[in-house]
């Protein structure tokens, strides 16, 4: 936590606005739970999202297309619980908000009422203006998401990189500056060159969070599973792991059963 931010009680978008014009960089990582958000929350967070990513970490789904709205309120509301300083962004998830502005607004207000969440966001430029405009206009604060959007995985076919061609990063260019005139707050940019997400983040007013779109973003989000190391499969170029949970917790549970087995535990000291 910076000098900027720790006198802060609550991080608010305009928090996020003003850390942008003072150069300081914003922290997001994505929670799903009580206990692992204020675990979070406590150690000095800037943004949490519950992010979508909950029907792979969580679930066990092999994309984010199955988790529902009300999935995406139980976790939120859970996340909510466990936080007293920072930011919690929660994703509209397939399906609540593509097929007309009216639903979408329906769904961004669920949550809102349903779980004590700050904001909502969701992925797409140009196609979804209209249902970030119904949104915003209702007052609930939209994060918008660009570039490599994984609601759109089976558009795209794959998990490469997207916006290398320049036709694409014309595209992508274009739908940030919309998305900041239809009143986003921030845009995450996922999975793009570092030099276009720059372009992008200089070209903004809002801030820009980037997950794989390099260090000129203006802050940066990781999914805690692949940053503590608990999914040990995934491993990107993009991905710092601070810790390996997978391998501790492993340790651990193994230790406990070799316990119990050999009568070790509990001994006189843990019993009534």
């Amino acid at each position: 936590m910076s000098a900027a931010t720790k006198e802060v009680k609550k991080i608010t978008t305009l928090t996020l606005t003003k850390m942008k014009a003072n150069g300081e960089k914003i922290s997001m990582l994505t929670a799903y739970d009580y206990s692992f958000a204020h675990i979070i929350d406590g150690a000095g967070i800037d943004v949490i999202l519950v992010g979508d990513s909950a029907s792979n970490v969580m679930a066990g789904h092999e994309t984010t297309l199955p988790i529902t709205l009300d999935h995406m309120i139980y976790h939120a509301s859970s996340v909510i619980r466990g936080i007293n300083r920072c930011l919690v962004v929660v994703d509209l998830p397939f399906g609540s908000y593509q097929s007309n502005s009216q639903i979408a607004l329906a769904s961004a207000i669920r949550i809102m009422k349903e779980t004590g969440a700050h904001a909502v966001k969701l992925e797409g430029g140009e196609e979804v203006l209209d249902s970030i405009k119904s949104i915003v206009s209702a007052g609930v604060p939209v994060m918008g998401h660009l570039g490599l959007t994984p609601q759109s995985i089976y558009k795209f076919g794959t998990y490469n990189v997207r916006a290398k061609e320049q036709e694409e990063a014309s595209k992508l260019k274009k739908d940030a500056l919309l998305l900041q005139q239809a009143g986003c707050f921030a845009i995450v940019l996922e999975k793009i060159p570092a030099q276009l997400a720059k372009e992008v983040s200089e070209s903004l007013s809002i801030p820009t969070i980037g997950i794989g779109a390099g260090k000129y973003c203006d802050g940066q989000v990781l999914v805690m599973h692949d940053m503590l190391g608990i999914n040990n499969t995934f491993k990107p170029r993009f991905l710092r792991q601070y810790l390996n949970l997978h391998e501790q917790v492993t340790t651990a549970v193994q230790q406990y059963v070799t316990d119990v087995k050999s009568k070790d535990f509990p001994n006189d000291k843990e019993q009534y």
